[in-house]
């Protein structure tokens, strides 16, 4: 089903399509930034809901309440406003809205308030195949499991404002999925505002400014189908956190080697397993709709759908080709390529995946000019932990 999320404030825009698009797997979430936008998006998909801010640049919400509703009586309107005077709720209901909730709010009841306006449209369940579920999803917003607990992100809110940047970075540092809207909004924002790309989730956050990344965090963790249904996809997808993790602490162990200690390496290897977080999502909802799964049927379907998940996300993110590369080499390095960085990448994916006396390993490994790898990586890795690297 369609959504259509209208405000001119990007990163309110950003925030409010984290918390719809967790409303249910199917959902797809389109963005307007004015009436106008908003009304020839309604002429051509006829949206089958509708979250609307009262002040746009060219008009207000209540323009577009009133021509969608010459249209069409039913379909569910919210109003999202910092307006809470009793004149302003009477006029909003005058139009016909749906819904109205006033800024500011709370992620948590705003996520439960949409779910019981549109739980009623949303998609009952269905004959799907799942390879039909898999082509549906990626022209979705894609959003993949986090492994940080709502109650968690709550204790982090209750103290927002004595939170710093770097504190929220590293507490969620090893959460990929996270870190991963983190940067996709962030990538949003940056490039509207200075046509400048975000590669670290340390930047991502810096950007949006604590309050919102806490709000973005929450909004991601409310996502109702983020938990797996099955053992074997919460068994699969624990496999690719832990590997994701594993491959980002190799990457800057081989980095600090060599002396580079740019946060790049880590966050490309964090990012390095979304395609297959992201299809074990799909599957999920595949199963919850009554679907059956055997686990030769979930590791073929990673292994056909992966990677066109995996290059999905970079788009969506608007990730910089930079860090879109170092992402692709950790899976794939051309024996011509001799770029340092992307051998880094290579390197220490292979490292993670326990080929250190392969022979891939071993010649990347020369290359770099790191043969005596294991001493060098402990050095270098006591001294980053002092604070003593360049």
């Amino acid at each position: 089903m369609d959504a259509l999320i209208v405000d001119d404030e990007e990163l309110m825009t950003d925030l409010l399509e984290t918390v719809v698009a967790g409303l249910h797997p199917a959902m797809v979430v389109h963005k307007a930034y004015s009436v106008r936008q908003a009304m020839e998006y309604w002429q051509q998909r006829k949206p089958d809901f509708l979250i609307v801010d009262w002040n746009l640049p060219d008009g207000s919400g209540l323009d577009i309440l009133r021509k969608v509703r010459e249209q069409d009586r039913a379909v569910p309107v919210v109003m999202i406003t910092g307006r809470t005077d009793r004149d302003s709720i009477l006029k909003a209901a005058h139009y016909g809205i749906s819904g109205y909730i006033s800024k500011p709010f709370r992620i948590d009841m705003l996520h439960q308030r949409l779910l019981d306006m549109v739980g009623h449209i949303l998609p009952e369940e269905d004959s799907t195949s799942l390879q039909d579920l898999l082509a549906q999803g990626l022209e979705t917003v894609i959003q993949v499991p986090t492994t940080t607990d709502v109650s968690a992100i709550l204790e982090l809110m209750e103290r927002k404002n004595e939170l710093s940047v770097a504190e929220l970075a590293e507490a969620w540092r090893s959460d990929a999925s996270l870190c991963s809207r983190l940067l996709d909004v962030a990538n949003h924002y940056s490039f509207r505002r200075t046509g400048k790309a975000v590669t670290t989730v340390r930047d991502a956050v810096s950007a949006m400014g604590v309050p919102m990344a806490l709000n973005q965090g929450l909004a991601l963790a409310l996502d109702v189908s983020a938990s797996f249904s099955s053992d074997i996809l919460r068994s699969c997808a624990a496999d690719f956190q832990a590997l994701a993790v594993s491959v980002a602490t190799e990457v800057q162990k081989v980095a600090l080697a060599l002396g580079k200690a740019s946060p790049r390496y880590y966050t490309a290897g964090l990012l390095s397993r979304m395609g297959e977080l992201a299809v074990l999502k799909v599957m999920d909802h595949y199963l919850r709709e009554g679907g059956s799964l055997t686990e030769d049927a979930v590791q073929e379907g990673l292994r056909n759908w992966a990677q066109s998940y995996g290059n999905r996300l970079k788009v969506q993110w608007c990730l910089p080709l930079e860090l879109r590369q170092l992402i692709g080499a950790v899976h794939y390095l051309s024996r011509e390529n001799v770029m340092q960085d992307h051998l880094i990448m290579r390197t220490g994916a292979l490292l993670a995946g326990g080929d250190s006396n392969g022979a891939e390993c071993l010649r990347l490994l020369r290359q770099l000019g790191l043969e005596n790898w294991q001493e060098s990586a402990a050095r270098q890795q006591q001294k980053h932990e002092e604070g003593t690297d360049d």
